[in-house]
């Protein structure tokens, strides 16, 4: 089953996975074994990026944070968070074999009237999109900026 799930377009990280009744990879966000799913497995690599590429302290990122959206309750996958604990970064894991597509971006755009963050960060692991956020302008930049850049927005 392992083997099944893709390489993907991020620096390789040493995980942690065991079976149980079904196989689990540990989160290092929430200290504990969840399920692994293609999404999850998205989710934890992004993870590994952002505190060992792009130096964000694991204590600033959240995963699955609650929001309400028109009296709904939904979850962003991954939020980062600046210093002063002010949402700086939404991230949108999806399983590889979904497209990043305009709806995507749209659901993340709705996630933001609550979060109101300066910057977006979409993946399904293989491809990758990086949007700013100016005066309800998205721009998309060519690469991932580094966290002190991030604070900047």
């Amino acid at each position: 089953m392992l083997l099944e799930y893709k390489i993907l377009n991020f620096p390789k990280f040493d995980f942690r996975v065991r079976k149980k009744e079904n196989w689990e990879i540990f989160d290092v966000i929430r200290k504990k074994f969840v399920v692994l799913t293609p999404e999850e497995w998205v989710r934890q690599h992004t993870i590994h990026f952002l505190i060992t590429n792009k130096k964000i302290p694991a204590s600033l990122i959240a995963i699955e944070k609650q929001l309400i959206l028109n009296k709904t309750k939904r979850r962003t996958d991954i939020l980062v968070y600046d210093s002063n604990l002010r949402p700086l970064l939404i991230v949108e894991c999806k399983a590889p074999e979904i497209e990043i597509s305009q709806a995507v971006v749209d659901q993340v755009q709705r996630y933001n009237l609550s979060l109101n963050v300066p910057a977006v960060f979409i993946t399904n692991g293989c491809k990758h999109v990086f949007l700013k956020l100016t005066n309800n302008h998205l721009e998309v930049l060519a690469k991932f900026p580094e966290f002190e850049q991030l604070t900047n927005f």
